[in-house]
């Protein structure tokens, strides 16, 4: 059987590249597989259950169901784009959701999958927005917001987080701050470490353990994929 690992797609609207790029790859899933992983901001913007679902993203969440109709196991971790999910996802597409790293067993290996926002823990300032918008007071909030506070909403913070990327790169490493956390986590039991949210493509073993760097969606095209008991990094052309 097949798992496939994907993150950072940011989809916005239908008519981009990577929006197209994404939905061909779902079609296109081969009849094996049999877990969809998401670790999170596969949305530019996706907060609690919006009812009807946002349109530009119909076609994702229709892909989707598709793929649940198939039996295809769908598992996904909020990111920083997109939380809050538990009800829509877990209702409509009987996802298992998670809103922070957790273990999963998979081929007998202990594995630990996150989006990867919280990894970097001296980013103080993303630590308690994070907080902020994660709390239940704004989960309360959510269904007071019109859909067009929500679109601004997301409009702000797409820039706020482009503006900050690159001072972010500049100030730290991401690869050693990666590998750092991979390494406490192997010595915590894990054999496999799984992440998104850095952009940054790595696939590395080590004294017998792995881990395993998503990349994105929006130019990469990268994905992980367990098949046959073997973990590898694939790029969809």
């Amino acid at each position: 059987m097949r798992k496939i690992f994907i993150a950072d797609a940011h989809l916005r609207s239908p008519e981009d590249a990577n929006y197209r790029t994404l939905v061909r790859f779902l079609e296109g899933l081969p009849t094996d597989t049999e877990s969809l992983y998401l670790l999170g901001d596969v949305f530019e913007f996706w907060i609690g259950n919006p009812d009807p679902v946002y349109s530009q993203y119909r076609e994702i969440i229709d892909c989707l169901r598709r793929l649940r109709g198939r039996g295809v196991k769908i598992v996904y971790f909020e990111g920083n784009h997109d939380f809050h999910l538990d009800g829509f996802f877990s209702k409509q597409l009987q996802a298992e959701v998670y809103r922070a790293g957790a273990e999963v067993e998979i081929g007998g290996q202990k594995v630990y999958l996150c989006h990867g926002d919280q990894i970097n823990r001296e980013d103080y300032r993303y630590r308690a927005f994070r907080f902020l918008f994660h709390s239940p007071l704004i989960k309360a909030l959510i269904p007071i917001f019109s859909r067009r506070l929500a679109a601004q909403t997301a409009s702000t913070l797409s820039r706020r987080s482009s503006r900050q990327h690159a001072a972010r790169r500049a100030r730290w490493d991401y690869r050693v701050i990666l590998e750092s956390f991979a390494r406490d986590r192997f010595a915590a039991g894990c054999q496999v470490v799984i992440t998104g949210h850095y952009h940054l493509p790595i696939f590395k073993r080590e004294q017998g353990h792995l881990f395993i760097a998503l990349g994105d969606w929006i130019t990469q095209f990268s994905y992980a994929q367990w098949l046959d008991g073997e973990f590898t990094l694939e790029r969809f052309d």
